[in-house]
């Protein structure tokens, strides 16, 4: 089943997500929509908010990236109940897009490096650092379980620049090629 994305403007991509557990019903076939949501929508990554489940529940699949960014070959995941329990490395910008903001593109300065602890589709815990790239995306999608969105790192003149761009996805006046879920009017 694909899931519709949720645009900007849904309350449920403000909350902070609440965590799961092992008797969350069907749980491999949520993986499998997530999953098929974000491939069909042309997304490395998506978390449960932005499919408007508040939970603390993120895939990634950063293949994409794998021509320029080794790291990223092979590199498909589920996170459950992940906690970032440390950034470091030095900031870099990058420019970040995402599903529930179709068409906004912009630079966001991030640390290089995260150390994580999360949960596996089989609730089996790791403790992992990720570098690069693969920070850069864990972090982007960890942001959506607290509620924060990429373009809260952007300076306050840059989100007034874009505050027509936003007025126009709260009101469904975009084009994009996947499903999608405007806030109700």
């Amino acid at each position: 089943m694909i899931y519709p994305i949720y645009a900007y403007g849904h309350p449920v991509l403000r909350k902070k997500a609440q965590e799961i557990d092992e008797t969350f019903d069907n749980l491999p076939g949520f993986i499998e929509n997530m999953f098929e949501s974000m491939e069909v929508s042309d997304g490395v990554g998506l978390a449960a908010p932005q499919v408007g489940k508040s939970l603390r529940f993120f895939v990634i699949d950063a293949q994409d990236f794998a021509e320029e960014y080794p790291e990223a070959e092979g590199f498909r995941k589920v996170f459950i109940n992940p906690i970032i329990e440390e950034r470091t490395g030095d900031v870099w910008e990058f420019i970040e897009g995402c599903l529930s903001l179709p068409g906004i593109n912009e630079g966001v300065m991030r640390p290089t490096t995260i150390k994580m602890t999360y949960l596996d589709e089989h609730f089996t815990q790791h403790i992992e650092t990720f570098d690069g790239i693969l920070a850069r995306i864990i972090q982007h999608e960890y942001d959506h379980l607290e509620g924060i969105l990429f373009v809260d790192h952007l300076s306050a003149l840059r989100k007034r620049m874009l505050k027509k761009r936003f007025v126009a996805i709260e009101k469904g006046i975009v084009d994009v090629a996947y499903k999608i879920k405007f806030p109700k009017k």
